[in-house]
């Protein structure tokens, strides 16, 4: 009896603040993006691949954010294996510098990103003061994004990747050195394809965060547009709320599909 009220003292509260800020506010928006002139009508998501404004913005947010996933990945890989794999002096300091961007909010990155490439920022001042002109004024366009999602997306990759190759059970790779496999064999032939799962899952976080992602693109995004920020701006300038509301039901989609498919992945290994 004691542990049935223990459960359900701890599951009821967990319902009702998932309800209330979650499903509650995801069906409003789903309703309001199924809404337009003639009543219940799917127009809206027509209109987001038809509309060569928006088509061009979402395919530049999955484009981005694919871009930034598989880079954020690669790096992040490298980084967990060291860490998990060498021991040095001030280890401890290295993997609290490594995940401190994870607490800078959006906006601070970005403006981190135009201190450094604006166009008159640290570097191109620089270059012009070295070859007499301005290089690497990235800080409006694309790339300049790119990294500033970079910047935040390689520490969660690494906190997720680190704490799996510390526990992965050596015993697995020396069996595969046991017949034959080097060291680079039998990460790239056991390790990575043990902990697939948990690969996915940090490409899932790094993925829904790039997509979902909304201080860093507004100081930035002033020469492109993705879906976080023409969402802001079809509901604050236009007051577009079927539009903006299709666009959020459309990058929460895809984070909930990714984070479903990777939570399957994991509990399968």
């Amino acid at each position: 009896m004691k542990g049935k009220f223990t459960k359900v003292s701890f599951v009821l509260p967990t319902m009702i603040l998932f309800t209330l800020f979650f499903f509650f506010p995801l069906i409003l928006l789903a309703l309001k993006s199924f809404s337009g002139e003639g009543g219940f009508t799917p127009e809206n998501y027509i209109l987001i691949v038809t509309n060569k404004r928006y088509f061009q913005a979402m395919i530049n947010s999955l484009m981005l954010s694919t871009i930034v996933t598989v880079t954020s990945i690669l790096i992040g890989a490298i980084i967990a294996f060291f860490l998990a794999r060498t021991d040095f002096k001030g280890k401890n300091l290295f993997i609290t510098l490594i995940t401190f961007p994870v607490s800078l909010p959006g906006v601070v990155v970005g403006f981190m990103i135009i201190i450094l490439f604006g166009t008159t920022g640290v570097i191109p001042m620089f270059t012009k003061m070295i070859t007499g002109e301005a290089l690497g004024a990235i800080a409006y366009t694309i790339t300049g994004i790119f990294f500033a999602y970079l910047y935040f997306s390689i520490p969660k990759t690494v906190m997720i990747l680190y704490g799996a190759v510390v526990e992965f059970d050596p015993r697995l790779e020396e069996a595969a050195r046991t017949v034959g496999a080097n060291e680079q064999q039998a990460i790239f032939k056991v390790v990575i394809p043990t902990l697939a799962p948990v690969f996915v899952s940090a490409a899932s976080i790094a993925f829904s965060t790039s997509m979902s992602a909304f201080g860093t693109a507004f100081t930035l995004a002033n020469q492109f547009e993705i879906l976080p920020i023409l969402m802001y701006t079809e509901y604050t300038n236009y007051f577009n709320i079927e539009i903006a509301s299709t666009m959020a039901i459309v990058v929460a989609v895809v984070s909930l599909v990714l984070n479903l498919f990777s939570r399957s992945l994991m509990e399968k290994g």
